[in-house]
């Protein structure tokens, strides 16, 4: 483990060129985070490292820079190759890279994932990439399919490995190895240590660095209290918390699929703000659903921990768990989805009789032992959660050079909108998605559908 007191702390005490200076400056990057601090050194000196740290403590940064840093811009082929547990982290694994490349010259980076058609990956390999970015199991299709040359490979990326070996990628992970030059720079970034991570990292690398990362100061300022289900079904315990705290936006996690789908129908019922997030939705519905809760289109997002593992969620006032995690480690990742960057966070557990095995083993984390409380019975008037935002999605992406400037100008060009109506902008290959006020979604529509941007006429719908 590395000593965090000798460690630096700004950027420019890094050997990184004055292009990524630049764009970490521009992306608001001031100080390395704790991760960033004892990994990036290390990494930047051309170590193999494995690095244990949670969700959100800025880990992409930092072998985001580690790739960058000794990219070849005039050697057009796959150079990096990051492996990512789902298409919803890598999407923003590739986004934080170009992100910070931004002040280089042409570096392209290419999402490779399964659950989309794979002929746009197909045309996009053929135009060649500097970074590769996927799922192991679309990776290693294009790979057999000799898609990919991997000689040039010099980093090898295996971003939270521990959920790519709980879902099941150990051989498609084994397989890509192989394929990568023994010369590679191997770095494995973990929430968790099992077993197989150990196993893991001594195929990837010999003499991979380990260094563990503790948990954050804002983890410190996250209150967890665990209800009494008693008598009361979940999804009623579930609603009574929602009515009872009003938050701004909350994420309810659930064991199972069937109860993600069922609890999210019943607090639609009563009114909320919710959506959906498992394995047995397409791929495409579960992006709008990530983009309408991020964008604050939706307040109430129920999910299972699979599903939901590596999105990047900056501000949540409120996570519910309905009954236990199946191990401690996915219940504090769970909770340390609030109270982050050093706000507050609420991390509320339901209990029901299944649930004492596991909450004891979590109680022996404990300082003091866990009381279990009755639920909360909310005060008269709170009304369900519902959101001021819809989201607009637009029949045209990044393919078709359109830009988030584009679509603030359609929107605002009679001056009947202006940018206090307007939210969050997200612009992909193919889609474009825009947070509208309710109020003004209608008028949104008629300027998108009845008018051309960039030369273009592009269809718009509500989600």
């Amino acid at each position: 483990m590395s000593d965090s007191n000798t460690s630096p702390r700004n950027f420019t005490e890094l050997k990184l060129s004055p292009a990524l200076l630049s764009s970490l400056s521009e992306a608001g990057f001031q100080h390395m985070t704790e991760v960033q601090a004892l990994s990036l050194p290390v990494i930047l000196a051309g170590e193999d490292v494995l690095v244990q740290a949670e969700t959100g403590s800025g880990k992409t940064a930092a072998f985001a820079l580690g790739i960058l840093a000794k990219l070849n811009i005039g050697i057009f082929a796959p150079q990096a190759l990051v492996l990512c547990p789902t298409r919803e982290l890598a999407e923003q694994v590739a986004e934080a890279i170009r992100t910070l490349a931004k002040s280089m010259a042409n570096v392209k980076v290419l999402t490779l994932c399964g659950g989309v058609p794979a002929r746009n990956q197909i045309a996009s390999l053929e135009h060649g990439a500097h970074v590769l970015v996927g799922t192991p199991g679309r990776i290693l299709d294009h790979a057999n399919l000799q898609r990919i040359q991997f000689d040039q490979i010099a980093t090898l990326v295996l971003d939270e490995a521990d959920r790519m070996l709980e879902m099941g990628f150990q051989d498609e992970i084994n397989a890509l190895i192989a394929a990568t030059p023994a010369s590679r720079q191997s770095l494995l970034f973990s929430a968790t240590y099992p077993n197989k991570i150990e196993q893991l990292t001594a195929r990837v690398s010999k003499n991979a660095r380990s260094i563990q990362v503790a948990s954050t100061q804002a983890a410190t300022r996250i209150t967890q209290r665990f209800y009494d289900l008693a008598d009361t079904a979940a999804a009623q315990a579930v609603n009574q918390l929602l009515l009872d705290q009003q938050p701004g936006n909350c994420m309810v996690f659930c064991n199972t699929k069937a109860e993600t789908q069922a609890i999210a129908d019943k607090l639609h019922g009563k009114g909320h703000s919710v959506l959906a997030l498992h394995g047995d939705l397409e791929q495409k519905d579960r992006d709008q659903t990530m983009v309408q809760f991020t964008n604050g289109s939706a307040r109430v997002l129920v999910a299972t921990d699979v599903a939901a593992r590596g999105l990047d969620i900056a501000e949540l006032d409120l996570v519910i768990s309905v009954h236990m995690a199946h191990d401690t480690d996915t219940h504090t990742h769970r909770i340390g989805r609030t109270g982050r960057a050093g706000a507050e966070g609420l991390a509320v557990t339901l209990i029901g009789p299944q649930d004492d095995y596991r909450l004891r083993l979590l109680e022996d984390t404990f300082a003091e032992p866990i009381k279990l409380q009755p639920l909360p019975h909310p005060a008269a008037g709170r009304i369900p959660l519902q959101a001021e935002l819809v989201t607009l999605q637009l029949s045209g992406g990044k393919k078709d050079k359109l830009r988030p400037g584009d679509i603030v100008g359609a929107l605002t060009r009679d001056n009947k909108l202006t940018m206090a109506d307007i939210g969050k902008i997200k612009v992909q290959s193919q889609w474009a998605f825009v947070a509208v006020k309710k109020s003004s979604a209608k008028h949104a529509l008629t300027l998108i559908n009845n008018d051309k941007i960039k030369g273009k006429r592009f269809r718009a719908r509500a989600l």
